[in-house]
């Protein structure tokens, strides 16, 4: 067995990957929301908020926001056993791998250079979750596991109290990461220390030791305090600077010698010089928050009778957040539960994007998000971060799939498609940018600035096509996605060179996987054919035969 085989964690079905579908997002004017008006300078209005499978809608942010994302946090189900009960411990434990992993590797190509991720995880796959994430984003780009303090009273009923989640942090890069990451604010227990006894006009400082462990020969010299005692480094031990660095420091005033000028030199350090504290991997509940706190800030906003099951507290959001974001960054939640990512993100002034399935989405952040918009949430990070109100976002569901089968069994053109919506799935499919042009009528997209995309169910002769190449000209190029054309492929390359020339749905049959909405983490929602996980995706799904080519004009619905 290879090295790389022997640190690979392996599941059933691992080689089973789903073919994803790039959906279209179909923006609901009247589910989104806008502050009326502008509270600062700095509000942000474009943020999304996306309901539907969070796989596929992750697939469908790819072509628009890959590189972009600077922090993602994510709160996946724990895996607890609790929903698994149609599956056996490994079939379960090894589903759960294999959706975490694909939507893992598209987070991977969302972040940008500089981003992280955190992920939020329990005992029960924390260790194999940290091994998959080595495996996608490779062991060095592992940063930190810290672990949160979720609960403070202690738990009698169970061998060992569950007092604690893991946080896994991976960066795209970890030297870019810890040279952009912010420290955390100084608390009052760190600035304690730091006073001011003899009214020093550069304001509160402590001493600090002078002296590094080992010997260094050309930092043992003689220091001589202000009362005449020499003084020496003690055994074992140098002095932290040279002796011209010192002689500047002590110029500066920066040593301590004791009330009586008679104590060991001691280096002065201001409150004013410390930038913040480095972030640690131990986060106490005092700091950050924990279950009770959480459930309560959801009370506040919703009631008891509508409370949330597992919320996280805004403060551990908000540290997560400090220390890998700054205003202006884009943070992604593609497992939204009650929103508390969105609120904290918003009320920080961060730019946000959140993914959830579940109908909380509309009973539970929806409503949430309106508070925080309009100024109505009190509660949480909103004193501490100075919120009054602004913003909006947008609100996003997945369009169906583009094709779906007949009664004959053939792959169509999906019925709810308009000419727009089939437009922009097609350029998406292809790699383009879905930006019709107002002047020309053949510009739907584009991959560069000469190469376009036109999309129609139309059949087109060699007449609308030669028209087609006299206005694209011998400069530009354009693919021509139609329902049918007249001359054959080869004289369509002889005659018009500037054109490519595609029959849909024949040219999208093979791309991906069609009709599959639900890739979701519920297992209860995964069909039991998941089980001959060794199968083909494309199997599973219900895999397309090129020569299936039947056509669905949305202009004859």
């Amino acid at each position: 067995m290879s090295q790389k085989q022997r640190l690979e964690l392996t599941w059933i079905g691992k080689d089973a990957r789903p073919k994803l579908e790039p959906r279209v997002l179909l923006e609901d004017p009247a589910r989104s929301h806008h502050a009326a008006q502008r509270v600062t300078d700095h509000d942000i209005f474009d943020n999304r908020l996306i309901f539907g499978d969070n796989l596929l809608a992750l697939k469908a942010l790819e072509q628009e926001f890959a590189g972009q994302v600077k922090c993602v946090f994510i709160d996946p189900p724990y895996n607890t056993g609790s929903a698994f009960t149609h599956y056996d411990d490994g079939l379960e434990h090894s589903i759960w791998l294999g959706l975490m992993r694909d939507r893992l590797e598209i987070i991977k190509r969302l972040m940008s250079d500089d981003g992280s991720l955190w992920i939020t995880i329990d005992d029960n796959e924390a260790h194999y979750l940290r091994v998959l994430c080595d495996e996608v984003f490779g062991r060095k780009t592992f940063v930190a596991n810290c672990v949160w303090q979720k609960r403070y009273a202690r738990d009698n009923n169970s061998a060992f109290g569950n007092a604690h989640d893991h946080i896994l942090v991976y960066a795209r890069d970890v030297e870019r990461f810890k040279a952009t990451r912010n420290r955390l604010d100084l608390d009052a227990k760190t600035k304690a220390p730091y006073r001011n006894p003899n009214n020093d006009p550069r304001g509160a400082w402590q001493s600090i030791s002078f002296t590094g462990a080992g010997f260094r020969p050309n930092q043992m010299y003689k220091i001589v305090g202000p009362s005449g005692r020499e003084h020496f480094p003690p055994e074992g031990r140098h002095w932290a600077t040279l002796e011209a660095e010192y002689l500047r420091l002590r110029k500066e005033g920066r040593f301590w010698f004791g009330q009586d000028g008679d104590g060991v030199p001691r280096f002065i350090r201001y409150l004013s010089e410390v930038d913040g504290l480095v972030p640690s991997t131990w986060w106490p509940h005092e700091e950050v928050g924990h279950n009770d706190e959480a459930k309560k800030e959801i009370h506040e906003i919703f009631g008891r009778e509508n409370a949330f099951d597992t919320p996280k507290p805004e403060r551990l959001i908000h540290r997560i957040l400090h220390i890998a974001s700054n205003p202006g960054d884009l943070v992604l939640d593609s497992f939204a539960g009650s929103g508390t990512t969105g609120a904290v993100a918003h009320k920080m002034g961060r730019r946000w994007i959140m993914v959830e399935l579940g109908e909380h989405c509309h009973t539970h952040i929806i409503p949430r998000l309106k508070k925080v918009i309009d100024g109505d949430d009190a509660g949480g990070v909103t004193e501490s971060t100075g919120w009054k109100g602004g913003g909006g976002f947008r609100y996003y569901r997945l369009a169906p799939s583009l094709l779906q089968q007949d009664r004959f069994g053939q792959w169509v053109i999906n019925r709810e498609y308009n000419a727009e919506m089939l437009a922009a799935a097609v350029a998406k499919l292809e790699g383009f940018t879905y930006a019709p042009s107002a002047d020309a009528y053949w510009q739907h997209g584009h991959s560069t600035e000469t190469d376009f995309i036109y999309v129609t169910t139309q059949t087109l002769s060699a007449e609308a096509l030669q028209a087609l190449s006299d206005e694209v000209g011998p400069k530009r190029t354009l693919l021509v996605c139609c329902g049918a054309f007249r001359l054959s492929a080869e004289a369509i390359a002889n005659r018009f060179p500037n054109l490519t020339v595609k029959k849909i749905p024949k040219m999208v049959l093979q791309k991906c996987e069609w009709g599959h909405d639900d890739y979701s983490l519920n297992v209860e929602n995964l069909p039991q054919a998941r089980q001959e996980a060794g199968r083909p995706a494309g199997a599973r799904a219900g895999k397309v035969d090129a020569r299936q080519t039947g056509l669905f004009d949305p202009a004859d619905s």
